[in-house]
């Protein structure tokens, strides 16, 4: 396949199938301020030491060859992104390198109401707030102790402060929080706001838990259909997210359906990601990974890494495959999700 150039005549970052990367997840942290059941273990997590953590100089460096190669849009993960010390001035760093557009913040909402107007001044242009929940009991039974409270006011300091677009994730549950969908749908008629539902995905799971709390989307739909809705697709929302989009008659704001393992997205995949301690993964279930600290301070030997990770990116995830316990043609990882950035 002939190789894709940017304007000034690099080389932009094109994997084997043709999909053109322009996105880079950057997971800050790998530890967090909550315990959700489908991120960690009961038993919780050895987090690692903070100078294992990518300075913010060493970032930088990464971005900047990123950049390059057209990169355009960075989401800020974690762990919980927040809990980084200085978080703030990053945020302004990486927004002066030439060629990024747009940076997003991806956070469990804890912290954000009381961050969000520094954040917005700081060059973050839209959030996504990870709510699982809108009872208290419940919120902090998935969480392992969270205040739901303060996630809402986190959402109203969102929209206040002009987060645009602001975006709830919800990771459904079989026999857990599925009968809440209502309550999402109504919040997506009443807010300009986009309600993303998120199937439960394997990652990191060597049981069979997580199959029992597997719940495909289609339940969406069809809650939908027994309310008498008819939801409307519309367009993709601004993001780099591999939703579908709808909207309900007369709604402010839409819902989507993001379905990893019913109906994987992988053929519009545009993503890397780099850990918190300096792996670019060119997938999110698959365990291969690419340190780039040796290469920082050599550009070409960075460009060459970004080119190796894309090199060893799959056509898909097969996440599937793990639901029906199915043969794997790659290696899944063994991260938590905490540990690599969502």
């Amino acid at each position: 396949m002939e190789a894709m150039v940017a304007q000034n005549g690099t080389r932009l970052l094109t994997d084997k199938f043709g999909r053109v990367h322009d996105y880079l997840r950057i997971s800050l942290t790998d530890k967090c301020n909550l315990r959700c059941v489908y991120c960690m273990p009961a038993e919780g997590m050895h987090f690692m030491d903070n100078d294992k953590h990518l300075s913010f100089d060493e970032i930088e460096a990464v971005v900047r060859v990123a950049a390059k190669l057209g990169v355009r849009r960075l989401r800020l993960t974690g762990g919980e992104p927040l809990v980084r010390p200085n978080v703030v001035e990053l945020i302004g760093r990486l927004g002066a390198i030439p060629g990024i557009e747009d940076i997003a913040l991806t956070t469990n909402g804890i912290f954000l109401a009381k961050k969000a107007e520094a954040l917005k001044e700081a060059g973050v242009t839209r959030v996504n707030i990870s709510l699982d929940s809108l009872r208290q009991e419940r919120f902090a039974q998935i969480t392992r102790g969270g205040d739901v409270s303060k996630v809402l006011e986190s959402l109203e300091a969102s929209i206040r402060v002009g987060f645009h677009p602001v975006k709830l994730n919800v990771v459904l549950m079989n026999d857990f929080n599925q009968d809440e969908i209502d309550d999402f749908l109504r919040m997506s008629m009443e807010r300009a706001i986009h309600v993303r539902f998120i199937e439960y995905m394997p990652i990191g799971h060597d049981d069979n838990g997580w199959r029992g709390r597997y719940l495909p989307l289609d339940s969406v739909m069809k809650r939908c259909e027994a309310l008498g809705l008819t939801p409307e697709p519309v367009g993709e929302v601004f993001g780099n997210g591999p939703a579908e989009y709808f909207r309900l008659p007369g709604a402010k704001g839409t819902f989507g359906l993001i379905h990893p393992v019913s109906d994987h997205f992988c053929g519009n995949c545009n993503r890397l990601r780099l850990t918190a301690d300096g792996n670019l993964k060119p997938c999110l279930f698959w365990q291969d990974e690419f340190n780039v600290r040796r290469a920082i301070g050599n550009e070409q030997a960075l460009e060459n890494l970004f080119f190796r990770a894309l090199d060893a990116k799959p056509e898909n995830h097969e996440m599937a495959k793990v639901l029906f316990g199915e043969e794997l043609t790659h290696e899944p990882t063994v991260r938590r999700m905490s540990q690599i950035g969502g």
